[in-house]
């Protein structure tokens, strides 16, 4: 039982050692690989440059093609590539100004302009550009809020590049662009984010919605406004077409009242009216108020046809001043004598019957 435990535990510390033992051979056989053993004429391939040594001193850098060196003495010490390379920058974690904690990874890409430097300048050139890149990442993240990420991104691409460009020149190096590839937020922080972004959805949807009732309100209550200010308008044509009417109708009366025979058909038609009044006495109410004189339609009439004589009057009397002011007076005043002596007599001609 207790060798089958330590055998488990061991597993791992086995796998370990054996994985690291192979990545360090293979970063053996790699720089063995790399370097070209001088075997005096050697042919360099092109976009790369090969820095020679001589009794440990830099002698000179190798050009493209067919190069010549002393065996012994001769030695390539590093082979730069002068190719554009895209590096991997580690994922790390980042705080903004307002505390957020965020993951972030990018891509680096550079290239080598000056081998000597690249080679005598710094120890590792890849490795110092990605540090260098994660610190200048962190330090421009925290100058802008969350919100300010994603919006500049481009900004901070460009600020990462020419921060690495003023550090990387005494290295021979040139930093060329720098993508920023993800970046990771805490859950809590995705969870808010999509929160807020749900209010506001709903805030707009809200926003719309009132607008549209409030336009639906403006619209019902100009039709109201619009349906009152016609019908008002109507009602102002068909008050002044009646108030015409009346006016003609009482034009029409005068001008019939004017001839000589017009008292004796107005003194007929107030009997008419008053005898077909007296037919709907009694008929919706019992209980009822009459003058004494009731029955004396005689007496009505007359009085109805003193009230057209001082009507005819006032006509004519206004009628003879307008057209004839000296010559009119006379004619007029002895036709409303006339009218005026008919309307005395009916009475008395028509009291002894109703009495």
């Amino acid at each position: 039982m207790l060798a089958s435990t330590l055998r488990a535990a061991a597993r791992p510390c086995r796998s370990l050692l054996h994985s690291q033992g192979r990545s360090i051979l293979t970063q053996a056989v790699r720089s063995r690989s790399h370097l070209p053993l001088n075997t005096v004429v050697l042919f360099v391939p092109q976009q790369e440059a090969w820095i020679v040594e001589r009794m440990g001193k830099f002698h000179r850098v190798l050009e493209p093609g067919i190069n010549l060196l002393i065996p012994v003495l001769d030695k390539v010490k590093y082979v730069q590539s002068l190719k554009e390379i895209a590096i991997d920058v580690p994922q790390q974690a980042a705080i903004t100004s307002d505390n957020v904690t965020l993951n972030i990874d990018g891509v680096l890409y550079l290239r080598i302009i000056d081998p000597y430097r690249a080679s005598y300048g710094v120890e590792d050139p890849e490795f110092a550009i990605t540090q260098l890149a994660q610190t200048t990442m962190r330090s421009e993240l925290g100058k802008i809020s969350l919100d300010y990420v994603f919006r500049e991104r481009e900004n901070l691409n460009m600020n990462i590049v020419e921060v690495i460009n003023k550090a990387s020149e005494s290295w021979g190096i040139t930093c060329l662009r720098y993508e920023i590839r993800d970046i990771r937020l805490p859950q809590r922080v995705v969870d808010a984010m999509q929160m807020q972004v749900e209010a506001e959805r709903r805030k707009r949807a809200t926003i719309l919605e009132s607008e549209g009732v409030r336009e639906a309100e403006i619209n019902v209550a100009e039709g109201k406004r619009q349906a009152r200010i016609l019908a008002s308008e109507a009602n102002k044509i068909e008050q002044v077409n009646s108030a015409q009417g009346k006016a003609e109708g009482l034009t029409i009366l005068c001008q019939a009242l004017s001839h000589k025979q017009g008292l004796n058909a107005a003194s007929l038609s107030a009997a008419h009216s008053y005898i077909d009044a007296f037919q709907h006495l009694a008929k919706r109410n019992n209980t009822l108020i009459l003058p004494a004189n009731a029955g004396d339609v005689t007496g009505v009439v007359g009085t109805a046809i003193t009230m057209y004589n001082a009507l005819a009057k006032t006509i004519h009397a206004n009628a003879d001043q307008n057209q004839h002011p000296t010559e009119g007076s006379d004619g007029g005043s002895d036709d409303l004598d006339a009218h005026s002596r008919i309307g005395e007599s009916a009475p008395s001609q028509s009291s002894p019957s109703s009495s």
